[in-house]
């Protein structure tokens, strides 16, 4: 935790409008500051942000501002892209920064869908709105991992999918009508869930490459 503090204050003496490159290739660019910051965004906080999505061209590919409905995650377990991960760390609310995310930090060479093709740069201007205290994380790594090898295969990926299959069944109502689907289409899943991890394409999805959820502590 000493980590985050002391990039809160680094954070603080950043001026607004200057861009700063980070080691990972991320671009930031502060916008607007508070002058009083008593709480800074970090690892295990629950974040609610708005946010506008650009490619490079300026074409807009989405927007929680459009939504009328801030955008909430928490940070640091692996639920937003890694340059979000990294680009949010020590905002406080009210804070504007414009994040310039390379595709190593984004969605990579696959892309997402038809909306974000392979290879693109993403542009998030992102404002905070909120921060509170988030639930502690679950290891979801150490779940999938059944043989401890700090490997996952697709053999336990489908396995850690059965099960939260048959939790869901069990939960009914609209749970249950989601697991069916998501029982329908498991093979596609986990072949998506490889495309997306499994970095160097050695048939296994490491404990490095694995952006979930990945420590018992933060």
């Amino acid at each position: 935790m000493k980590v985050f503090a002391i990039l809160s204050v680094l954070a603080v003496s950043v001026y607004c409008g200057e861009i700063q490159e980070t080691p990972s290739g991320l671009k930031v660019e502060y916008l607007t500051k508070p002058d009083v910051c008593e709480k800074f965004a970090k690892n295990g906080d629950m974040l609610e942000m708005h946010y506008t999505g650009t490619l490079e061209d300026g074409k807009k590919f989405d927007s929680s501002r459009d939504r009328a409905e801030p955008f909430k995650f928490q940070i640091g377990v692996g639920q937003v892209i890694k340059g979000w991960e990294e680009g949010v760390q020590g905002m406080c609310v009210g804070e504007t920064r414009k994040l310039m995310v390379p595709p190593a930090l984004g969605y990579g060479d696959q892309g997402a869908g038809d909306i974000i093709p392979g290879g693109a740069t993403l542009i998030f201007d992102v404002e905070l709105i909120n921060i509170e205290e988030g639930p502690t994380p679950v290891n979801v790594f150490k779940q999938i991992d059944a043989d401890g090898d700090k490997a996952l295969t697709r053999d336990e990926i489908s396995g850690y999918l059965k099960q939260q299959v048959e939790t869901m069944q069990a939960a009914g109502g609209e749970q249950g009508e989601e697991a069916k689907k998501m029982l329908e289409d498991q093979d596609k899943l986990v072949e998506e869930i490889f495309a997306h991890e499994d970095k160097d394409k050695d048939g296994v999805i490491s404990h490095e490459e694995f952006s979930g959820p990945k420590h018992d502590e933060l």
